[in-house]
Order: C-alpha cells, then structure tokens, then sequence
C-alpha cells in the first residue's frame, strides 16, 4: 500500500510546492487540508482545487472559524493570556486548531505522516509537531522547508519546472500570519529593531493618531463567556469580529516587540489584535469586580503559566489540560458588563456592574451609612506585622 501524508496546506507557494516535492522525496500520495481560522484571502473551494491541480490524492477544507473562536481564543479570554504581557496568543492558539484536524485527517485517510510548511527557526515546528505527538504519537512529522532545505529560490524553480497553477513572482518582503483574533507581521525592515514600524505594516487597524469620535461599547460576560455587545447577545466569534472592527477603527491593539522564542532567540514581531485586546481588558476588569483577593492573586500565577504552556506549543499537554479546570473554576462568578471608551489606540474602561460583584459599597464609602468597623483596624496591624516587628528588634540588637 503507497505511504500517505496528510499536509497542512494554506494554498500558498510554499505548500502547493510540498505537494510535489513530497510525493517526488517519499514516494508517498498526499492529502492537502486547510483550515480556515478567519484569515481572510481566497475562497475555501478555490483552495481545494488548487491542492488538487497541484497533486494532491485529495484534499480538504474546514471552516472552523466559530471552533477556533470557541475552543481555543475563549479559553485565552478567560485565561488573560498576553505572552511576556503583550502578545495575546494569534499565532499560537491557531495551530493545535489545525493540528486536531490534521490528526482528524491522517486517521480518516490512513496516513502514517504529517506535513507542514515551518522552518527550522520559529515556534511553529514546534506547536504543529508537539502537538500531533500529543494527539496521535504514531504519527510521524515531516517539515520540507526546514528537512529538506526547500528555499524559496528552489520552490519556484520547482513550480516553474512543474507548470503547477499558483503564482510565483509577487513576493511580500513581510512574513505574515493572521486569523480572526489577529495579525502577526515580521522580518523584512522590522529585522532592524531600530527601524520603527510604518503604516502599510497594518491591515487590522487604523491609525491611533488620526482623530476621531470615541465609541463607546458594552460588553457583557457570563461566566467569563462574552455574550453580548451593547446589550445584543453575540457568540464568541461575533464578539471577537465586531471588537476587531470596532476597535480596530480606533487603532487599538497594536502591539511592537521584541519577543522571545521558544527555540532561544529573539525576535522583533508586529502584532495586530484589536478585538482580543478589547475583550481581555474588559475581561480583566470584571474580574477585578468579580474574583476573591486570593483566588485573583493566585489566578495571575496560572495565567503567566498557562500562556507560557500555550506559547510553547503545549496546548494538549497534561499541565494545560489541568490549567484549563482551575481557570474555568476562577470564571465561575466572571458575569456582569463592563463599559468601555474606544479612542486614539486605548480601550479605557469607564463602568462595571454585576449582580455577582464583591464590590460592598457600604464598606468602600467614607460618607455616612459606612459599615466598616475601622476600630479593628488596630489590632490587625498589630497582628500582621508581629513576625516583621520581631525580626525588626533582634536585627537592630545585633
């Protein structure tokens, strides 16, 4: 029986070029997939053709736009995920969504490996590969850009050479990655860290510095799930698109940094995420209303180590999977609306109400009708700082 390889395809160059250069390597037949996460560009079926047309045995498409949204960008929400407190995760909450339908596929069509189009240099290799192990560790993984040095130069020979349908001459001197919950723009100028980004970078978003009127959005959570915006319910991806928009408009979410990899280097990368940015900040805001003082303390703990997890390709690892409950647990009160004010690149929040609030006003108030018995206050000090004022007194007697 001839050996099958299930391939990552995004209709592309360098993928449509694996097809053949696979099948010509291995001798094995090919299965193109592509998954659709929100990233725009060509038609499904016109991608389907092209994988066939450029040799594939088969090929196939999903539309996993409200999965991706659902399973993968909710959880990052709820978990205030921001890698080295910026980057909220576009790339990497993309790929175990690819990799389960990879998975899916090499089952369905008796393949024995799977392909995709990474290089040796990133994070990708890794999220892709860790994570078809975890899903399937009888799998075996290939990467022809990185396994076979498969340049760019050599890919377009290759095309060339095989007549295959796609073009090769327009060439953008940025690498770019994007789906519903973001856009990631590198190399090219941005490989000089000295080099400030400049406008035609940007797709997402528009200038944060061109004026314009404020908008002003309310966005309601049930338990850490964004339900409705301005009081018309939404399901996740509705949320995720109509923030894009609508903060995208005010330039929010731009992000610039030099970021540090899994494979130990650094890397300058240009995001662009204006509806995770928006919803995080709401989110983070409710929960500041919503969560206990030592659950909220403890939560940022496992949220730096729940990014840290995901960022590394470890989505479908044990720890992540065990993270999963306790930040669901912590989402359990996190309903309520947050309002915010969308302008000149910020999302500022301006309002917060919920009927599961810890926030006692007859405590916080200093007016008349205050609650707070502030004569304990005394003693409590006195308590708290008892191991401190000991320690204070035998240092100060040595």
């Amino acid at each position: 029986m001839t050996e099958r390889v299930v391939l990552a395809y995004s209709g592309g160059l360098d993928t449509s070029v694996c097809i053949g250069w696979i099948a010509e390597e291995t001798g094995a037949e090919v299965i193109a997939v592509a998954v659709d996460v929100g990233q725009g560009g060509e038609d499904l079926d016109v991608i389907r053709k092209r994988a066939l047309a450029c040799g594939a045995v088969e090929a196939e498409v999903a539309d996993a736009k409200d999965e991706f949204a659902e399973e993968y960008c909710l959880p990052a929400i709820k978990a205030n995920a921001l890698y080295m407190d910026k980057y909220p995760l576009v790339s990497a909450l993309s790929r175990p969504t690819i990799v389960k339908h990879l998975v899916a596929a090499a089952e369905k069509h008796g393949a024995s490996t799977v392909a995709h189009g990474c290089t040796g240099k990133g994070n990708d290799q890794v999220r892709f590969e860790a994570g078809i192990q975890s899903l399937a560790p009888q799998l075996k993984c290939i990467a022809p850009v990185r396994d076979y040095a498969m340049t760019r130069d050599k890919a377009i020979a290759f095309c060339e050479d095989k007549g295959l349908p796609i073009a090769t001459t327009k060439k953008s001197p940025y690498s770019i990655d994007q789906n519903v919950f973001g856009r990631a723009v590198e190399t090219g100028f941005l490989e000089d860290i000295w080099n400030a980004p400049i406008e035609d970078l940007y797709e997402y978003t528009s200038n944060p510095a061109t004026a314009q009127e404020s908008d002003e959005v309310v966005i309601a959570f049930d338990k850490g799930v964004p339900v409705a915006i301005d009081g018309r319910p939404v399901t996740v991806l509705q949320a995720i698109q109509q923030l894009n928009e609508r903060a995208g408009a005010q330039g929010i979410g731009r992000i610039d940094m030099v970021e540090d990899r899994l494979v130990g280097i650094k890397s300058r990368e240009v995001y662009e995420a204006p509806g995770a940015i928006a919803l995080i900040t709401a989110h983070q805001e409710l929960e500041a209303v919503t969560v206990e003082r030592e659950l909220a303390r403890y939560k940022r703990q496992v949220e730096l180590r729940w990014t840290e997890l995901v960022y590394d390709g470890l989505w479908f690892s044990p720890l992540k999977r065990a993270l999963d409950g306790f930040v669901a647990e912590a989402n359990e009160h996190v309903t309520g609306e947050i309002r915010m004010t969308l302008q000149g690149g910020r999302a500022t929040v301006t309002g917060r109400r919920s009927a599961q609030s810890l926030y006692d006003f007859n405590l916080a108030t200093y007016d008349t009708g205050d609650t707070f018995d502030q004569s304990m206050s005394k003693g409590f000090i006195e308590i708290f700082g008892l191991s401190s004022k000991i320690a204070a007194k035998r240092d100060l007697a040595q």
